[in-house]
């Protein structure tokens, strides 16, 4: 499957965090998670994004996020190159989470 990545609606990820199936890693910048976050997400910015730096998902499958969903198609395929099964990004991105009406916090 190397190579692919599975876009998922803001609704599914959504709903994968509050089941606990998913872990939600936010590929923005320091700069733009400082401005605005996803209320439940680890950070691994792209500029200096290296797969080791994920989180352990403890069983959950990991969900990469950005600002409109291209970053995130790129993590996945970075973390796929390294061997790791990461295939699933929200689709949209943090523009599309808000436009679907789910909630972000301040930044931090």
């Amino acid at each position: 499957m190397a190579g692919q990545v599975e876009d998922l609606t803001p609704q599914e990820v959504a709903q994968g965090i509050a089941d606990g199936r998913y872990l939600l890693v936010d590929v923005r910048e320091p700069n733009e998670v400082a401005a605005e976050a996803y209320p439940d997400s680890v950070v691994v910015p792209l500029s200096t994004f290296d797969p080791k730096a994920i989180p352990d998902p403890a069983g959950k499958q990991v969900v990469f996020a950005c600002r409109s969903g291209k970053r995130s198609v790129t993590a996945s395929m970075a973390a796929q190159a390294a061997g790791l099964a990461y295939t699933r990004h929200l689709a949209g991105g943090i523009l599309g989470w808000k436009a679907a009406g789910l909630p972000t916090k301040p930044g931090r």
